[in-house]
């Protein structure tokens, strides 16, 4: 009879160990699934970046996400300043054409071909006249996509008698796209035109 018992007592004692055996396992199991999850999901919060090959840099997808709107006006800003920043001199002219003509679609092609036929580009050149762009404001609705924007400046036009402040409001939209390296925001502007460039003031120039 007493050993009847002490067998019952092993069975359960090797029941009980079996169930803590198994539940560490299950919990232990759930700890590495719930641990590895998180990791995943951390890791698709960042994305790494070669600065000139050299060294390794981290950045938060996050950070992206939230400065996406800043990219986008900063993309119309700089495309603004390169199509109309302009120079006597040939090779800065073309050299911004090139690099502005990189964030934008067929429109701002059509509208350089447009500049070039009426021969803005030789007169800038022949008569030494300087353009310059100031940037007043930039509103892109992120509403709709492709994501509508309007952009209001104004340039100055600087020549040897005088200095003429003009308007210049356009509107497009912003199309992503992949970044590269002629286009880092990875945004294209399409459908772009110039809905006013017209002439605020003009002052003579005082020549001493």
């Amino acid at each position: 009879m007493q050993q009847l018992i002490h067998i019952q007592r092993q069975f359960r004692m090797t029941v009980y160990v079996l169930l803590a055996t198994t539940m560490l396992s299950i919990g232990a199991g759930l700890y590495t699934y719930i641990t590895s999850l998180q990791m995943v999901k951390e890791s698709r919060q960042k994305i790494y970046v070669l600065d000139n090959g050299q060294s390794l840099l981290l950045a938060l997808r996050a950070d992206i996400s939230e400065n996406r709107s800043a990219e986008a006006r900063h993309h119309v800003k700089r495309f603004h300043e390169l199509f109309f920043t302009l120079e006597p001199d040939k090779a800065y002219i073309e050299n911004n054409i090139r690099e502005a003509l990189y964030l934008a679609d067929k429109s701002a092609m059509k509208q350089y071909r447009t500049f070039k036929e009426n021969n803005l580009y030789n007169r800038v050149i022949a008569s030494d006249i300087s353009m310059t762009l100031q940037s007043d404001s930039i509103r892109v609705d992120f509403s709709t996509y492709p994501y509508r924007f309007h952009y209001y400046g104004r340039q100055k036009i600087v020549r040897k008698s005088n200095t003429t402040i003009r308007q210049l409001i356009t509107s497009g939209q912003l199309r992503n796209i992949s970044r590269t390296d002629n286009n880092t925001h990875g945004f294209l502007i399409e459908g772009w035109m110039i809905n006013d460039n017209s002439d605020l003031q003009t002052t003579r120039r005082t020549n001493f």
